[in-house]
């Protein structure tokens, strides 16, 4: 839970809930939460050298835009690390957290300005662009730049090499992905039609793989 806000709770009332727009996704598209960090450092198996260059994109886009907000975060406390020498950076620093903390890391849900939802991306590149524009108008110009370097290294190799498998969120976010595909009305030669499980009486799609 973050500030009142429980994550499992988001994600279950967003798969229940229809956007205007007919999507379950765009919600998502536009509000990334903090993801548990049991997930952003999973087991070893959970990491692997990517198999081609397009698996190394389709992990760094996955990775980008499910752990958004913990790559902002752990990408600050690096910046913070960088700071503790220069007191007069250090309070600007924390003064510029504050929106941080309102307009990105508290909110419960989409950013929302004259009824419009602000994409998520708009905001994490906003606020990056004022903390380091402050920052640099204290003169700690070269601890920024080292801070960003090193911090996009670390993002940019753990988007690399974790895994996508167990990174779904829901059906629809497996869909977006293009790992599942569902047939039409009039069904796919691959397609098996619907059977009755003899334990649980449910209807099962069996689907040839």
């Amino acid at each position: 839970m973050r500030g009142g806000y429980n994550y499992d709770a988001f994600m279950s009332g967003t798969a229940a809930a229809e956007t205007p727009g007919g999507s379950r996704f765009r919600s998502l598209a536009s509000f990334a939460p903090l993801r548990p960090w049991r997930e952003l450092f999973a087991h070893p198996s959970s990491y692997s050298l990517p198999h081609s260059l397009a698996d190394l994109v389709s992990r760094l886009r996955l990775k980008l835009g499910i752990f958004r907000m913990n790559y902002a975060l752990a990408m600050l406390f690096i910046l913070f690390l960088s700071l503790l020498w220069h007191p007069t950076s250090m309070i600007v620093f924390l003064l510029v957290f504050v929106a941080w903390f309102f307009l990105y890391f508290f909110r419960d849900g989409p950013l929302v300005v004259f009824s419009r939802i602000v994409d998520d991306r708009v905001v994490l590149v906003a606020l990056s662009v004022v903390t380091v524009v402050c920052l640099v108008l204290t003169h700690v110009w070269l601890n920024v730049l080292i801070s960003c370097l090193i911090g996009s290294a670390i993002v940019a190799l753990h988007a690399a090499f974790r895994v996508n498998d167990d990174l779904f969120l829901n059906e629809d976010e497996a869909a977006e992905s293009g790992l599942l595909s569902f047939a039409g009305g009039s069904g796919g030669s691959g397609n098996l039609p619907p059977r009755v499980s003899p334990k649980t009486g449910s209807s099962v799609v069996g689907v040839n793989l």
